[in-house]
């Protein structure tokens, strides 16, 4: 098959509306169980397999930056495909969509809990949930793993990973530069074990032109709406309220968590029950 009808097959992906990707944000929204595995693949699953959004490769490729980001990488994965397909409405709209059902949701579970924790029917449930919750997330690792993992030098490489991270407690940031540099060296040492892994989308181009004083407005708008209610609230309330505490606690883990939800809930544990018991 030659390179430019790849390209056109994936390049034909469907015309979106912006009514039909605003129900299935608020729809991802209500039905994300399962932590960033299950997210991803629900929306692996949705948009790739189901609706043809954008293409395996494309996905992948995405998926691949995200994790390398700090913070949720299922949720900046969203924003990359809204934003694909709508541009900066549609990053917008994901992003609060993926969020905002999951807080409303969270919020009456947590009224309920703290109303009827002690009645039995209601700890069953609890109990059941955790078990169909860990079936969701093992079915996505393994959905996804058998998509991105492609050769055995891939296999591999995750295999080290999984015990660096689970036996030996390695650093997240050493087991990305690890497998960072034992690509680099294959792809020089030994380029035909990484040729199965190379894309072959043509299309991972950027959706607008990229220039420094775009990039600058970007980032002077995402600072302001970031450091604009930080300041906020420590004007208004005092540095020692704890709004102001969570606010500066919460924004330094945005910047230091590398590895998505599952690294940051690694840290939250470690900063909130040792700095901040109670």
């Amino acid at each position: 098959m030659s390179a430019v009808t790849t390209a056109s097959q994936h390049e034909a992906a469907p015309a979106v509306s912006f009514g039909t990707a605003l129900r299935f944000w608020i729809k991802l929204g209500f039905i994300s169980f399962g932590g960033p595995a299950g997210q991803i693949a629900i929306m692996h699953r949705e948009l790739v397999e189901q609706r043809k959004w954008l293409s395996e490769e494309r996905f992948l490729h995405a998926l691949n930056f995200c994790m390398l980001l700090p913070g949720p990488e299922a949720q900046q994965l969203a924003i990359y495909i809204g934003w694909l397909r709508h541009g900066t409405l549609g990053g917008v709209v994901a992003g609060v969509l993926f969020v905002l059902p999951g807080f409303l949701l969270i919020v009456a579970i947590s009224a309920l809990y703290a109303t009827l924790h002690a009645w039995a029917p209601i700890a069953g449930v609890l109990f059941g949930l955790k078990a169909a919750v860990l079936a969701v997330v093992l079915e996505a690792v393994l959905r996804i793993a058998r998509r991105a993992l492609k050769n055995r030098l891939s296999w591999f490489v995750a295999a080290a990973a999984f015990v660096g991270i689970f036996a030996f407690g390695v650093p997240f940031p050493l087991i990305v530069l690890g497998a960072a540099l034992t690509g680099f060296l294959t792809a020089l040492l030994r380029p035909d074990l990484n040729a199965s892994m190379a894309t072959s989308d043509t299309t991972l181009h950027a959706r607008s032109p990229a220039s420094i004083g775009r990039s600058l407005r970007i980032l002077l708008v995402c600072g302001v709406l970031w450091v604009g209610p930080i300041l906020a609230i420590r004007g208004t309330l005092g540095p020692d309220h704890v709004l102001a505490l969570e606010s500066i606690f919460f924004s330094k883990m945005a910047v230091v968590t590398f590895g998505g939800a599952y690294a940051v809930l690694a840290y939250v544990a470690q900063e909130a029950v040792g700095h901040f018991p109670g």
